[in-house]
């Protein structure tokens, strides 16, 4: 998986958004389904649930790692949100600013890497990103009561590990594994392996 883009248009098409969109529902749909495993592991106590929480995270990331363009980790993470409120999410309303604010969380990192790498180390920097967002949120909304400060490191530490190996890690190799099939070509931008194969 190549993933360096060379300094190309990176305006997004009609193609990408809607590719972005498809990829979105999918994930809205995924986010639905998710939150009863997200309860499933509440009993197992000690903020295991926090494991699985990076499940939300991931439209952004994996849109990105396919479309590699600015704003498709916003619009990927609200459209997914959209869905899923869309379906009834337990969290209603609440959904779209988390959408909102885990996408703009995800874009910062790969803005700060000019657009131009798609690597798994900038997709779990990505996915930290859409954590931290939603843990601002998190306190905002006051979902997350006074707790000592071992239950904190806890609760965030957790958030932070599953965020990043299912939105970074996962995210990361389920888009290679799209890639080896070669349905991505047609929507990448080109690189410079593919500029030298011109020569």
């Amino acid at each position: 998986m190549n993933t360096n883009v060379r300094g190309v248009s990176k305006g997004l098409k009609l193609t990408d958004i809607l590719v972005t969109i498809v990829i979105s529902v999918v994930f809205g749909l995924v986010y639905k389904i998710w939150g009863p495993a997200y309860d499933l592991m509440k009993p197992f106590g000690l903020h295991a649930e926090q494991l699985m929480y990076g499940m939300w995270f991931m439209a952004g990331t994996f849109a990105y790692l396919i479309i590699r363009k600015p704003g498709v980790a916003i619009l990927a993470e609200v459209a997914a949100a959209t869905v899923s409120a869309f379906l009834g999410s337990e969290w209603g309303m609440s959904t779209l600013y988390y959408g909102l604010l885990q996408g703009l969380g995800a874009e910062l990192f790969f803005a700060i890497f000019l657009y131009r790498n798609a690597n798994l180390w900038v997709a779990s920097l990505a996915a930290a990103g859409a954590a931290v967002t939603s843990l601002i949120l998190d306190f905002s909304y006051g979902y997350i009561d006074q707790l000592s400060t071992w239950n904190y490191v806890l609760y965030i530490g957790f958030r932070m590990i599953g965020s990043i190996v299912i939105a970074g890690i996962f995210a990361f190799y389920l888009a290679k594994a799209l890639e080896v099939t070669g349905v991505t070509r047609s929507l990448r931008p080109a690189t410079e392996q593919d500029y030298k194969g011109l020569d």
